[in-house]
């Protein structure tokens, strides 16, 4: 199986990637796997959504250059649930094996595979409430007279017209208002 090894450090200072590959390193070599690369990123923090050496990884799986994917923990491939799932799902649609050495997650495994449909099960639930504490909010809001929304502008339909009279475009009217150029479209529509 041709495995590609994924590893991230969030800063520069004192942080080393090597601990986390040398122990992938040695994972593949017991499973009998070749290393086809080893992508890191360095001084990356893990909150950011584009990563280049995951963004490269991720399209050498989409090229199927590789059959699985190693990572020393989750954390270091993913910063949220969200991301997670929609990145081992997008994995799983190409074919391509996920592990992650420290978490004991091999989605190359029929256990690992139903630990990814449990991990599944728990984004929809998280998702499903905090719709519901959402909504619970918002009615409540309501229910106290708040207003909701973003709070409306006065908008000066008189000096939309007496600019564009003047040949003002559009958007410099929107510009030089400060207001929207849809507004200002919609104002001289009416």
């Amino acid at each position: 199986m041709r495995v590609a090894l994924y590893a991230r450090v969030s800063t520069l200072n004192g942080q080393d990637p090597e601990m986390q590959l040398r122990e992938l390193r040695e994972y593949a070599a017991r499973r009998g796997w070749e290393i086809i690369d080893e992508y890191t990123d360095h001084g990356i923090s893990g909150s950011r959504e584009s990563r280049p050496q995951l963004n490269r990884l991720m399209q050498d799986a989409r090229h199927r250059a590789i059959d699985a994917v190693a990572v020393w923990k989750l954390d270091r491939f993913a910063h949220s649930l969200k991301m997670l799932v929609v990145s081992l799902a997008e994995l799983e649609a190409l074919g391509v094996a996920f592990v992650s050495l420290r978490d004991n997650l091999d989605l190359s495994t029929p256990t690992g595979r139903l630990m990814f449909q449990v991990v599944g099960a728990m984004a929809e639930f998280e998702r499903a409430l905090i719709q519901e504490r959402v909504r619970a909010g918002l009615r409540n809001a309501r229910a106290k007279g708040k207003a909701l929304g973003r709070p409306r502008r006065i908008v000066d339909s008189d000096a939309i017209a007496e600019l564009k009279a003047k040949g003002m475009s559009t958007r410099k009217i929107a510009r030089t208002l400060g207001i929207g150029y849809g507004t200002v479209r919609a104002r001289l529509a009416s």
